[in-house]
């Protein structure tokens, strides 16, 4: 799903990409030099509201699990939820078409495959479409999540995909089951590795969100202007890593007033969740 700004959004992230790390670098040399005390350094210490800076009608929450910690339970920061899910939803539907498939005793067909590669690395709609009706919408998208353990995400009405609900806990728990899987997950490890392939190999221009924490990111974003409210929903989930651990990230967000604020205000969170 290309937005018609792409191209004015890219340049706006690279401007503000300069801008923040002009800013870093100067505050690093404050701490450094004395003339600014290191609890001050942004991300390190201080209330992940405060961080992050949620302005407006705009509210954030963002989860995180250190795969490589000694903890085994998610963070959760900001708000809990619920968020309209916008396009991560298509990692959930791809989770249940696999799972659909092997329980009919096949793979994916050539079709679907191509449907697949569209929905999470181009963020394709026309193929979302095409796979949501082929899991039977949102009554599929529950049966599917009762078997990978989540709990609070209820599908859209109709074709209205992009309107399902979840939280942070239940994205942390989808990406547990693709990145991280227990004894008993349902999804088997070609299911796994074949989700995670198409994440790690998003569009260059979908390269934005929780990749603001890390390296080597997998991930699926999405947004989408609410009719009701013009404000955005915007979001972000997936994988990194950085200082040699491995990262489940989902940062949900809505009340943007513009598709560059959600993307901003995301990535912050993104940034505040995995330093902890």
């Amino acid at each position: 799903m290309l937005h018609p700004l792409t191209h004015l959004f890219r340049a706006e992230r690279a401007r503000r990409a300069t801008v923040t790390g002009a800013l870093a670098a100067l505050t690093a040399a404050l701490v450094t030099a004395g003339a600014l005390p290191a609890a001050a350094a942004p991300g390190h210490g201080s209330d992940f509201a405060e961080s992050v800076r949620a302005e407006g009608k705009a509210r954030v929450a963002a989860a995180v699990l250190d795969l490589d910690g000694p903890g085994r339970e998610p963070e959760v920061h900001g708000d809990t939820g619920p968020f309209d899910t916008a396009s991560i939803v298509k990692v959930d539907i791809l989770a249940a078409a696999l799972l659909q498939a092997r329980d009919a005793g096949h793979g994916l067909n050539a079709a679907e495959r191509e449907r697949a590669k569209a929905m999470i690395e181009h963020s394709d709609n026309a193929a979302a479409n095409a796979l949501w009706r082929s899991i039977g919408r949102a009554p599929g998208l529950k049966a599917a999540n009762e078997r990978l353990g989540l709990t609070g995400t209820e599908g859209g009405s109709g074709p209205r995909w992009g309107l399902t609900r979840t939280t942070p806990g239940d994205q942390i728990r989808l990406l547990r089951a693709v990145f991280d899987p227990g004894p008993h997950t349902a999804l088997d490890q070609t299911s796994r590795a074949y989700i995670r392939s198409l994440m790690g190999n998003v569009a260059d221009d979908q390269s934005w969100g929780v990749s603001a924490a890390g390296s080597h990111e997998a991930l699926k974003n999405g947004w989408l202007r609410r009719s009701t409210t013009g404000l955005w929903d915007v979001n972000s989930v997936g994988r990194v890593e950085k200082g040699g651990h491995r990262y489940l990230v989902a940062v949900l967000s809505d009340g943007s007033t513009s598709m560059e604020d959600g993307v901003a205000l995301v990535e912050r969170a993104a940034r505040a969740a995995v330093a902890g």
